[in-house]
């Protein structure tokens, strides 16, 4: 791991209410496909349930290799509390659906030097440094700093979308010249 990534500010998110819990998997997922990021849990906690329900906390990481310089990483962590699976009727089919209270964080993180190229002697690292705060300031800040930025914002919209507590606008969807 790079020694110094970027980090963004984090974003929360809290729902309390009947969703789809496999469906929210598959927006993530989806949505990590679309823009060439690579979807992994990095752990899954399912606590024994209670008489209210269970309680689950899960962490996932999305990344993906911009440059062979640059490097994005987004970290979701979510925690689950009262779960319960209900079954509903809808149109006829019955489908299990997941009640709870829900709290989500996503953290971004721009890396750089991803591969190790400025690693190694003091020599390396101060040419990666001049690298890093010289040449590619610029590039850092105005380009993949504020894509990532978006990317994440564009990512909390479709959630908040997808548990319908928005709008079906929001201010950044062509901001990157994506629809």
């Amino acid at each position: 791991m790079p020694e110094n990534p970027i980090k963004l500010n984090r974003i929360t998110l809290r729902y309390t209410g009947l969703f789809d819990f496999d469906g929210l998997y598959t927006a993530v997922i989806d949505w990590a496909k679309l823009y060439g990021f690579k979807w992994h849990e990095k752990s899954y906690k399912h606590k024994v349930p209670s008489p209210k329900g269970a309680e689950q906390e899960l962490d996932w990481v999305i990344e993906k290799k911009v440059t062979e310089y640059i490097s994005n990483k987004i970290i979701f962590t979510i925690h689950t509390w009262d779960q319960q699976e209900v079954e509903v009727d809808t149109d006829g089919k019955k489908k299990t659906l997941t009640n709870a209270r829900m709290y989500i964080v996503i953290e971004g993180e721009l890396e750089f030097d991803w591969q190790r190229r400025f690693a190694g002697s003091s020599f390396a690292k101060r040419l990666g440094d001049w690298y890093r705060n010289i040449v590619y300031k610029k590039e850092l800040e105005a380009v993949y700093l504020d894509q990532l930025y978006y990317r994440i914002w564009g990512l909390h919209s479709i959630l908040k979308k997808y548990f319908d507590m928005q709008t079906q606008k929001f201010a950044y969807k062509t901001y990157l010249g994506e629809h």
